[in-house]
């Protein structure tokens, strides 16, 4: 359905919520109705309702304190012009904290208020010491350039606040070390720029009084125990310039956030996790994407554009696309007027669902369409700066947007939440639907659900949602692929001695031993020594390597940039590559320079790279012999190569042809949890020998699909391999292994809460109502074999057999 069909929809009254009058349709204005007739008229646009649970979550009054005596009149009266009469509870009690010389974690709710909580004894500090300084540390660039706004406009005298990242110009670089006394930056630029330049900062590290970490919950997996690395390497240059900064960390709610946050920075963390901030209510909806006709042909919007790197050969999708379903409610909510973001998982995915719904809005009203727009990573500086602009002054109504826009900007005004597909942990769900109603008023957000094992469990059980806590952030600085590059970093920056060993943790001296056997330190009386010329190339993000720049072949224009870990997928020779709504086709990709090459076309395809996968295990850290069952968690060695591509009619999902690709291959030694199950048993439990590979492969997707659900991961962090008979093992075995060299703690999160984890998937699979498997239980998007073969009844029965023998 079109905005044009949705203007002239009527609601019908639903028992769950409340009848009342449909809204004047407003197109183009930025007054829209209310969430709960919004939701209304979104549900009544088509034949059945695809609404399975409405959450109502209440308002709730905000409890305000005084402002400390600390707190200078000055600073006080700058917060008043900016609105600020008095401080919230927990902010409060987090500034007086860290004034009083404590490492604190601010743990509350989105729209909370936590920037005052660290700007309030930090400013207070600079203003107390002209020359004590502060470090900001935001995970994305837009974080920061919105901090940098909040702070310069409290118009502080001495402060002089300043971005430095790589967007920063050479020219003003020096200014901002010598001058600034607040510097905003991130770990990659603090990694890559400020340690590796410390002697050119040493007159800022010497006097720093504060190191605020925002957002601190994204920290996670590699690439937060590589952040853990870079604020130790950080604490080491100030001790040695003589500073000890309190540490004031900023989270979303999360399980135990004083242990994630001790683990992030090695210190002691005292959290505030009672929100004292008023908050306005919130309908939270669950979405499910109708089935489609038995006879619909794969959908309009093709798989790979939700991120996806490996799609399905012959594949009937038998629901909606969640970026189809995704791009129609947004085109519909801003012809209503309501200001909106849509979040979605991939790049590509939030250039799909702009270009869709701008088309939709210009069938309806002409030059609607330009009220929507996409915001990824990968863009340049000026693109990024112009589209939040124009978010915050209402140029723009309706945005579709990956994660950059998740953290912290403070976008005011909006009206509602569009969640394409299950982010992959509750803490990211609740940081993006608390992205509208952020000036109090009631807001609207919509989880969107993909055909995806996890969404289509998560939407029937809303209680995994709404009823279950927060999970703990994942994360491993004693991992050996982590620790030992850097500490070759620490040991470019200075010397490594043993007093250092306690600050690195459990695994230092052993890595540093494997570095001196190596070659790339040498040990003297004195310490240990970087021995190369060249500082060693570390990749904080785990994203496989340096980026790889896009460029228009017949101009030599620069488009954008796309991780490297990806490129193989996205920017194969003849991949369709998007970019603000136009496609461009890629002639050649040099790995070696790190540059592919584009021409702008409008083909009617779409392209699905593959690749195969080896596994062979290296060693068992742990196990359980549970009989005909075992259990086990260990290293592996993963081979992969990106072998072929196929390309398929957009409109109809027809698969044209498969074409070869010569790419190289990839090897990653990783942690890995594996279950075997003897023959004997799988035979007792009906599953014929013919039948087993199939089997397994099912479980395995199902598997990989739900393990979000206890660990603060997604299903492309992780991988899975199923066989019949494995050489290592010698027996049936299902693998999921982390995609991340040396483990992230996802497969040890899987191993220690197996029973749980596979209970769920197996739920998720006998619950599904289609027969012989679907992209909502069984069917992966990620499968390097096509989806072939499988067997969703047989995997319900090897769960049930690893069920019943496995200890709870």
């Amino acid at each position: 359905m079109t905005s044009n069909d949705f203007l002239s929809a009527r609601p019908t009254p639903r028992r769950d919520l409340e009848s009342s009058a449909a809204p004047t349709v407003s197109a183009g204005h930025d007054v829209g109705p209310a969430p709960v007739d919004l939701l209304r008229r979104l549900r009544a646009r088509g034949a059945g309702d695809p609404v399975t649970h409405v959450e109502r979550v209440p308002a709730r009054v905000g409890v305000p304190a005084p402002w400390p005596a600390w707190a200078p009149p000055e600073l006080r009266a700058a917060f008043a012009r900016r609105g600020v009469v008095a401080p919230w509870q927990h902010q409060a009690e987090a500034a007086t904290l860290a004034y009083d010389g404590g490492h604190v974690i601010v743990a509350t709710g989105t729209a909370s208020g936590k920037s005052l909580a660290y700007q309030l004894p930090a400013l207070a500090t600079l203003l107390a010491d002209p020359r004590a300084t502060v470090l900001y540390l935001a995970p994305t660039k837009a974080l920061a350039a919105d901090q940098l706004r909040a702070v310069a406009g409290l118009e502080l005298e001495g402060v002089r606040p300043a971005c430095y990242d790589g967007d920063t110009p050479r020219a003003e670089r020096e200014w901002i070390r010598r001058h600034s006394r607040f510097v905003l930056t991130n770990p990659d630029m603090l990694h890559h720029g400020i340690l590796p330049g410390h002697a050119q900062w040493s007159g800022f590290l010497r006097r720093l009084a504060y190191v605020v970490i925002d957002e601190c919950h994204t920290y996670r997996g590699v690439f937060g125990s590589h952040v853990a690395h870079v604020l130790r390497r950080l604490r080491r240059q100030c001790a040695r310039f003589g500073a000890t900064p309190v540490f004031v960390l900023a989270s979303a709610t999360s399980g135990d956030p004083a242990t994630a946050a001790g683990r992030l920075t090695g210190l002691p963390v005292t959290a505030v996790t009672e929100d004292a901030s008023p908050r306005g209510g919130v309908t939270f909806a669950l979405w499910e994407p109708p089935l489609l006709p038995p006879d619909s042909a794969t959908p309009a919007v093709p798989a790979q554009a939700a991120g996806d790197h490996d799609a399905t050969t012959d594949l009937v999708q038998v629901r909606r696309s969640a970026l189809r379903e995704t791009a129609d409610l947004l085109a519909d909510t801003v012809a209503e007027g309501v200001r909106t973001l849509a979040f979605v998982r991939s790049r590509k995915g939030a250039e799909v669902v702009a270009a869709n719904a701008r088309r939709a809005l210009d069938d309806a009203v002409p030059g609607l369409g330009d009220r929507v727009a996409a915001y990824r990573g990968g863009y340049l500086r000026e693109e990024r700066r112009e589209l939040e602009r124009a978010l915050l002054h209402g140029d723009l109504l309706g945005l579709a947007s990956t994660n950059a826009l998740e953290l912290g900007v403070d976008l005011v005004g909006l009206d509602a939440v569009l969640i394409c597909g299950y982010p992959g942990t509750r803490a990211s769900l609740w940081q993006q639907a608390g992205r509208a109603g952020r000036s109090g008023q009631e807001a609207l957000a919509v989880l969107v659900a993909r055909d995806d094992p996890l969404d289509t469990y998560l939407v029937h059980h809303p209680e995994a949602i709404f009823g279950a806590p927060v999970e703990a952030t994942v994360l491993d600085p004693a991992n050996p692929y982590v620790l030992a590059p850097q500490l070759a970093c620490a040991a470019v920056e200075a010397p490594l001695t043993p007093a250092d060993l306690a600050l690195f943790g459990d695994g230092a001296k052993e890595a540093i031993d494997q570095l001196v056997e190596a070659g790339a330190l040498r040990q003297r009386p004195t310490g240990w020594y970087w021995r190369h010329r060249e500082r060693p190339e570390v990749d904080l993000r785990g994203e496989g390597g340096a980026p790889v720049c896009v460029v228009e072949s017949a101009t030599g224009r620069l488009l954008g940039t796309v991780d490297g870990g990806s490129s193989h997928f996205l920017l194969h020779p003849g991949a369709v590559y998007l970019h603000q709504g136009i496609s461009y086709v890629v002639d050649d990709l040099d790995l070696a320079d790190g540059c592919a090459l584009v021409h702008v076309e409008e083909p009617d395809w779409s392209t699905h790279a593959r690749d195969v996968t080896d596994l062979s295990v290296v060693s068992v850290r742990s196990y359980v012999d549970a009989g005909p069952v075992g259990m086990f968690l260990g290293e592996v060695d993963v081979t992969s190569q990106v072998v072929s591509y196929q390309r398929r009619r957009i409109a109809t999902g027809e698969v044209i042809d498969t074409r070869p690709l010569d790419l190289p291959t990839r090897e990653l030694r990783t942690v890995a949890v594996w279950f075997t199950l003897s023959p004997r048993s799988l035979a007792s439990a009906g599953v014929q020998q013919a039948d087993v590979p199939g089997a397994l492969h099912a479980a395995e997707h199902a598997a990989i699909g739900l393990l979000p659900l206890m660990a603060t991961c997604d299903r492309w962090d992780i991988g899975g391999l199923s066989t019949a008979l494995h050489p290592d093992t010698e027996a049936p075995t299902v693998f999921v292994y982390d995609g991340h060299p040396g483990g992230a703690g996802f497969s040890e999160r899987a191993y220690g809460t197996a029973s749980a984890w596979l209970r769920a998937t197996r739920d998720a699979i006998a619950e599904c109502g289609c027969e012989t498997g679907c992209p909502s239980c069984v069917q992966s998007p990620k499968c390097g074999n096509g989806n072939n073969p499988l067997s969703k009844p047989d995997a319900i029965r090897v769960l049930d057999v690893v069920l019943e023998n496995l200890p709870a």
